[in-house]
């Protein structure tokens, strides 16, 4: 893994941290989970905050959580 995604990594557990008020390693195990699974975590993101009356602006396929 080079060194751009474990950085990034590591500032999202922090955040979790932070935020979730947990300890070091399970912190870093959501990062991780999160991490690997984008394409599922944006897809219930997209669906989550969609209108059922009308359709999305966006497509899920083209967003990401993280840029490349």
């Amino acid at each position: 893994m080079n060194q751009k995604k474990l950085s990034r990594l590591m500032s999202m557990s922090w955040e979790i941290q932070k935020r979730r008020k947990t300890n070091r390693s399970k912190s870093l195990f959501a990062a991780w989970a999160i991490f690997l699974n984008e394409d599922v975590t944006v897809f219930h993101l997209v669906r989550k905050h969609s209108h059922e009356k009308y359709a999305n602006k966006v497509q899920s396929e083209t967003l990401t959580l993280f840029h490349q």
